[in-house]
């Protein structure tokens, strides 16, 4: 596997490309050795719902697309991010506040954290943001196989 891979998927600002964000970074995961049934695997694809649904619901139609990149560094870290228009960052609400929303970003933490991970938010040239998430690749590389006899 190359020391460094990415792919990278802009989808409109739609509730439908949700699940087509999900889809898309389940089968990058997959071409770079993923199992779909890997704890892991059901983490990512929640996270990257999360962080979706955030750039659909909350840019309020200032940003009619976002992008979802996905990095694998030297097989050994993921990085995934999200990136939107809109300028305001995310926010984290306080544990007490009972609402039936908002607590996307409590749960992007809390899964990656879980994975020995860390979240970032960085600023885009055009005044937006991205939001990234890092985890610990734990997945081995494909054992070689002799060719020939």
């Amino acid at each position: 596997m190359a020391d460094h891979q990415e792919a990278s998927v802009t989808l409109p600002s739609d509730p439908a490309s949700v699940a087509a964000a999900r889809r898309y970074v389940a089968e990058v995961l997959g071409e770079w050795g993923l199992p779909d049934d890997a704890d892991i695997a059901d983490s990512v694809r929640l996270i990257v719902s999360e962080l979706a649904t955030n750039a659909v619901q909350h840019t309020f139609g200032q940003s009619p697309t976002f992008t979802v990149d996905v990095r694998l560094e030297r097989e050994e870290w993921l990085r995934v991010g999200v990136t939107d228009s809109h300028p305001r960052w995310p926010k984290r609400l306080p544990a007490a506040v009972q609402q039936d929303n908002g607590r996307g970003m409590v749960i992007i933490r809390w899964l990656t954290a879980e994975a020995g991970g860390r979240l970032s938010v960085s600023p885009t040239e055009d005044g937006g943001k991205t939001v990234w998430i890092a985890l610990p690749w734990t997945v081995a590389a494909p054992a070689k196989t002799a060719t020939g006899c």
